[in-house]
């Protein structure tokens, strides 16, 4: 200090306790992308933080949240009428301002719902598919996929084509399964983004076309309602799923099922899982499925010929992806 009192004894700092720490968790299928740990469930699990960051912006996680697809329409009667296609699961995204990645368009920041991580175990539901059911009946909605205070709505079944059966309309959902053509019912397109959440987590199925012919209505996707049929020949496609990079690389989930036709060519399913329509004509008595782990709706397909009756396609899974910088 001066020559007459020399050195004078002082706290050293400790400058590894100023380094910013990170997430620590395990759960899943677990990859990485860059700086980017990356947990993926295609089935229920648990997401278990056993340590969190000392810096509270990297406590906030990405995620992706799709649920189950609902299932396509069975057909009983003349192969002219036709089954609705199933509507997509929910999906549900939020990036985190310190995970970049290349966002689907229903990114929640800004506007949606941000989790913000704490050290405990946050439990994983995956929904599964809605199961398909032979005509007159109708099928099965997905179920429900939830991480945290995240749920994303399965998606709805698709409408049946059957002359005496009150199931031609499609169902609400995640996305609105695609109307069949019934008497009993009004062939109605069911509502998507129910209930409603911010951002939108999925759009209407397509109402039936009263012809002639009588033809069925795609389901909803995630990126655009289900495609309408008409007696000027359009085809019900089911609407389009979203691409999202949340794992590093580009992937389209939550197609909506394409409607099923007795003409030569059914709707086809949205791109992002959803199964394709049938026609019913060849001897194929069960719906093309939506595919596993993307909530894609199952196809619709319509009737080999009365009194035999067909089986819609069952929607696919859902999955749940959590994203978050580990280093």
């Amino acid at each position: 200090m001066d020559g007459t009192k020399g050195w004078s004894l002082v706290n050293e700092d400790t400058t590894s306790d100023l380094s910013i720490s990170y997430i620590v968790a395990t759960g899943g299928t677990i990859t990485t992308s860059g700086d980017f740990k990356i947990h993926s469930f295609t089935g229920d699990g648990t997401f278990c933080v056993s340590a969190i960051s000392n810096n509270p912006t990297n406590n906030v996680v990405s995620y992706m949240v799709v649920a189950g697809g609902g299932a396509g329409g069975g057909s009983l009667g003349p192969t002219a009428g036709g089954a609705g296609g199933g509507g997509a699961g929910g999906f549900r995204e939020y990036k985190s301002p310190v995970t970049p990645y290349t966002a689907s368009p229903l990114d929640g920041n800004p506007g949606g719902t941000a989790v913000t991580v704490t050290a405990t175990a946050f439990p994983i539901t995956v929904g599964a598919g809605g199961a398909g059911t032979a005509a007159p009946c109708k099928g099965s909605n997905g179920s429900n996929s939830s991480f945290s205070t995240i749920t994303s709505t399965g998606g709805g079944a698709g409408g049946t084509r059957s002359p005496n059966a009150p199931d031609g309309d499609g169902s609400n959902g995640g996305s609105g399964g695609g109307g069949g053509f019934g008497s009993s019912s009004s062939g109605n397109g069911g509502s998507g983004n129910t209930p409603p959440v911010t951002p939108s987590q999925g759009n209407n199925g397509a109402n039936y076309s009263s012809g002639p012919p009588t033809l069925p209505g795609g389901g909803g996707g995630a990126g655009s309602a289900g495609g309408p049929a008409s007696s000027a020949g359009s085809i019900p496609d089911g609407g389009d799923g979203v691409t999202s990079s949340i794992t590093g690389s580009p992937v389209a989930r939550a197609g909506g099922g394409g409607g099923g036709t007795g003409l030569p060519s059914s709707g086809t399913g949205g791109p992002g899982g959803g199964g394709n329509g049938a026609p019913g004509e060849s001897p194929q008595p069960i719906g093309n499925p939506g595919t596993v782990n993307t909530g894609g709706g199952g196809g619709g397909i319509a009737a080999l010929g009365n009194p035999i009756p067909t089986t819609g396609g069952s929607g696919g899974s859902g999955i749940v992806i959590i994203r978050y910088k580990f280093q």
